[in-house]
């Protein structure tokens, strides 16, 4: 399906439209006659992007029966790079190990907040070991604050959160942060540890245009993923609205939050292109030029050459 992104004043308008393209008859559905100050073309097929996951679990359970080849298919349609992020020891030496495996796949490794609940230094001990053990270690991550339940406590949340953005500062890597339902707590505890001096992502960003100021005047760029495509989700609409481009980032946190029109099915990296459209019609750009910039902002972000 191919849809002209026309520019008005104020807002944007999404038209179907009949042409002959490349041999094939678009169908008219809307004509609505609008003063056309520019317009973008974009494909909602589009499987030409250069896309960069920048938040992945491909070491869920939930990829154990095809997990090669869905790898490997990812990759050929034009995902050219992948972070896979640890949540645990277990699945970060686990991400180490896919990293290993495959030449696109970069990792970060870390602790995040429902899982530390029962860990103690030897555990961050194993983290600083696995970071250091291989240059595809990208980042420290997940890492952060979840409020949304009431364990780990919050005094636990708080030291460990502390503790690895500590060592993040030492390895000299920037953090994956995760965030629920603890917007002010997070933004405090990194403005205690000097978190403009690490850098990194706010992983599946939720919070509010407002907030993002906070986490922008610290440097941090921003993770967006399916969720944006939701229809329930003016706030992050309004958020991305605001943001500039240039500090945001595509991620899946797949097998997790697919977006529109796979809402509900296991997620992939290949389901990008409608994050990166989402984002292109929000913009009033193209889905290739999200793509282009978000690339971009990703190897920046993690220092990929």
């Amino acid at each position: 399906m191919i849809f002209v992104l026309y520019s008005t004043s104020p807002g944007f308008l999404i038209i179907k439209f009949s042409v002959c393209y490349n041999n094939y008859t678009i169908i008219v559905e809307n004509a609505i006659k609008y003063k056309v100050e520019r317009y973008k073309i974009y494909m909602s097929e589009n499987t030409n992007l250069k896309i960069f996951d920048s938040h992945a679990h491909y070491d869920d359970d939930a990829f154990d029966e095809d997990r090669e080849q869905l790898l490997i298919d990812v990759h050929n349609s034009g995902i050219e790079r992948i972070v896979n992020i640890g949540c645990d020891v277990a699945t970060s030496e686990a991400t180490l190990k896919l990293t290993e495996n495959y030449d696109y796949i970069y990792g970060a490794v870390g602790i995040i907040p429902h899982h530390v609940g029962d860990i103690g230094d030897k555990d961050i001990d194993r983290i600083r070991e696995l970071a250091e053990s291989s240059p595809k270690i990208v980042a420290i991550g997940e890492i952060g604050l979840d409020y949304y339940y009431d364990e780990p406590s919050r005094e636990l949340q708080h030291k460990w959160f502390r503790a690895q953005l500590d060592l993040a500062r030492e390895l000299g890597l920037p953090v994956v942060i995760h965030s629920r339902d603890a917007a002010m707590d997070t933004v405090q505890i990194m403005k205690d540890c000097h978190a403009e001096k690490i850098g990194g992502v706010v992983h599946c960003y939720s919070y509010s245009m407002e907030t993002s100021d906070e986490f922008l005047k610290m440097g941090f760029y921003f993770g967006i993923g399916g969720v944006v495509t939701f229809k329930n989700s003016k706030k992050l609409v309004r958020a991305v609205e605001h943001i500039p481009l240039d500090r945001i980032i595509l991620e899946t946190d797949c097998p997790y939050l697919a977006p529109t029109p796979n809402r509900g099915k296991r997620n992939d990296s290949r389901n990008l292109r409608y994050v990166a459209e989402k984002i292109a019609e929000l913009k009033g750009i193209t889905a290739e030029e999200v793509a282009e910039i978000t690339y971009a902002n990703a190897c920046r972000m993690y220092n990929i050459d």
